[in-house]
């Protein structure tokens, strides 16, 4: 019945146009990687495309998409007593909760993949001479997938608690924008949640300094699966409880 839940999500995003924006934050990056000047990068010109390419990636708009398919997932339940039909069936509430945040991750897998694509496109057009470092873009894409957990398990939450399809996203854009400041706060910028993705991508490297940002992957891990369970349960819970 699990994978059922998840089919029938998938045919809501197939009926939209919601999955174009799949899309966006990829290609916006592959561009600035493309543009990126790596003359003077002699020797770490895949970390530096890296750096450039999640940068505006994991700040902005990585988080942002958390939101939107977040917030998408539980939209037509919102509408029309949705919630009253889905629930009706032999199906348990956890079920349904675990299900729209297994799509949910699964749409930013495919952007994160779509980055990595991205990445290595734009090292080949900028003609970088050294191999590519797979293990360090796929320790990237993966990384930033991993920091997403906590933001879609709180957002989830959030989305199936408010029936409006913008209420959820203005408090998605109200927690993101402030990582423009946070991003260089040392102090504060390990634990919070919606710039996780971009320090997780940025910290990874290949163990011979070429890293250009550097937070101990095990704080990153903590503070991820950490907030990720709290979120999680506290979801969860009000799932379980919420009246239909």
């Amino acid at each position: 019945m699990f994978i059922r839940i998840i089919q029938s999500e998938w045919l809501k995003f197939r009926k939209s146009n919601i999955w174009f924006l799949l899309f966006v934050s990829p290609l916006l990056s592959t561009f600035f990687g493309l543009t990126a000047n790596i003359s003077e990068m002699q020797g770490v010109e895949w970390h530096y495309l890296l750096s450039i390419m999640v940068f505006p990636h994991g700040l902005l708009f990585l988080p942002l998409l958390t939101g939107v398919f977040s917030a998408f997932v539980a939209r037509y339940e919102h509408q029309g007593g949705g919630w009253k039909q889905l629930l009706a069936l032999p199906v348990s509430r956890g079920q349904v909760f675990l299900a729209k945040g297994t799509v949910v991750m699964a749409f930013l897998a495919i952007t994160q993949l779509l980055l990595f694509i991205g990445w290595c496109v734009a090292g080949v057009v900028q003609g970088v001479d050294s191999p590519i470092p797979w293990t360090l873009g796929l320790k990237g894409a993966f990384g930033g997938l991993l920091a997403c957990l906590p933001l879609v398990a709180l957002q989830l939450w959030v989305s199936t608690a408010w029936a409006s399809f913008a209420a959820p996203l203005a408090v998605n854009v109200i927690f993101t924008l402030p990582n423009i400041l946070v991003v260089n706060s040392e102090k504060y910028s390990p634990f919070y949640p919606w710039v996780q993705p971009l320090l997780t991508m940025l910290s990874v490297g290949d163990g011979k300094g070429n890293e250009f940002f550097y937070i101990p992957m095990e704080t990153l891990l903590y503070v991820i699966l950490g907030s990720f369970v709290i979120f999680l349960c506290c979801g969860l819970l009000y799932f379980q409880k919420k009246a239909v």
